[in-house]
C-alpha cells in the first residue's frame, strides 16, 4: 500500500503546532496501525528528522496509551484500540490525517501525545476503598448477585483511553467517570465511600476543565471496550443520591 499521512507536529505544550504531509510505500495490509508509524519514524530517523512521538505500551487494547485521532475518529475507523487497528482497513493510496486527542483537559506533550493525568486525579479524588486488616476473607463470605458481578467486571474493562472525551462534542469524560463509579457502586465493597466517592470526582472532572455530558453519544459510539451510555445515567443518580444525603 501506498499512503499519505498528514500529522501533527508540535515541538512541545507551548510551541505553535502545524500539520506535516508524509509519504509511504509498501505498506503490508497485515501491519498494526502504530506498526505503520514505525516504518515512518524509521524512515525519519534514516534522513536525519524528528520522529513523530506517540504514545503506546502494551500494544495488546489493554493499556489505553494509544490515543490517536485517525480522520476525525478517535481510534480510527473500526471500534477497537489505535494498536489494534489494521491497515487492511485503509485503501492503497488513501490520506490519512492523525491528530492527537483535542480537548482542554488533555494539553498536548509533543506531536500526538497527550496528557491524561486528569483521568488519574478524577480516580485519586474518589478516595479509598474501606478494607479490614487481617487476612484475606473468604470468597464467598460477601454474596454477589451474578449479574451485579458481571456488569461490575464489564464496566471495570475501560482502560481510561480517553477516547470517550476525544469524541464528545464538550470534550466531557462522563462515560468514563460513569464506569467507574458503575463499578464501585454495585458491588458491596464500594458502598460505605459511595457518596463521598461521586461527589469528589464530578468535582475534581469540573476543575480539570472537561465540558458538561449533553447525551449526544459520541462516547459510547467510540469506546473500545463498549461501555454502554447508561452509565452516565448511574453516575447521575449516584450524585443526586450523594446531595440529597448531604454531600
Amino acid at each position: 500500500m501506498n499512503l499519505t499521512l498528514n500529522i501533527w507536529r508540535q515541538a512541545n505544550a507551548t510551541a505553535q503546532g502545524s500539520m506535516q504531509t508524509y509519504s509511504l510505500s509498501d505498506i503490508s495490509e497485515d501491519m498494526s496501525f502504530l506498526e505503520m508509524l514505525d516504518v515512518l519514524n524509521e524512515q525519519l530517523l534514516a534522513s536525519d528528522e524528528e520522529p513523530v512521538a506517540f504514545d503506546h505500551d502494551c500494544r495488546e487494547g489493554i493499556c489505553g496509551s494509544c490515543d490517536l485521532m485517525i480522520n476525525g475518529q478517535a481510534h480510527g475507523p473500526e471500534v477497537t484500540t489505535t494498536c489494534q487497528l489494521h491497515m487492511r482497513s485503509f485503501k492503497d493510496g488513501d490520506n490519512i490525517t492523525i491528530e492527537p486527542w483535542r480537548a482542554d483537559a488533555f494539553p498536548v506533550i509533543k506531536d500526538l501525545m497527550v496528557d491524561r493525568s486528569a483521568f488519574d486525579r478524577i480516580i485519586q479524588s474518589g478516595g479509598f476503598i474501606s478494607a479490614n486488616t487481617g487476612s484475606a476473607p473468604e470468597a464467598n463470605s460477601v454474596p454477589v448477585q451474578r449479574d451485579k458481578a458481571v456488569r461490575a467486571f464489564n464496566m471495570a474493562t475501560c482502560i481510561g483511553c480517553g477516547a470517550c472525551v476525544a469524541a464528545c462534542p464538550n470534550g466531557s469524560a462522563s462515560l468514563f467517570m460513569g464506569a467507574k463509579i458503575t463499578q464501585l457502586g454495585l458491588l458491596p465493597q464500594g458502598q460505605p465511600e459511595r457518596d463521598s466517592r461521586v461527589i469528589g470526582m464530578v468535582g475534581q472532572h469540573d476543575a480539570e476543565g472537561f465540558g458538561g455530558c449533553t447525551n449526544i453519544g459520541e462516547c459510547a459510539g467510540a469506546c473500545p471496550k463498549e461501555i454502554p451510555l447508561d452509565v452516565i445515567s448511574q453516575l447521575n443518580k449516584d450524585l443526586r443520591t450523594a446531595i440529597k444525603n448531604g454531600y
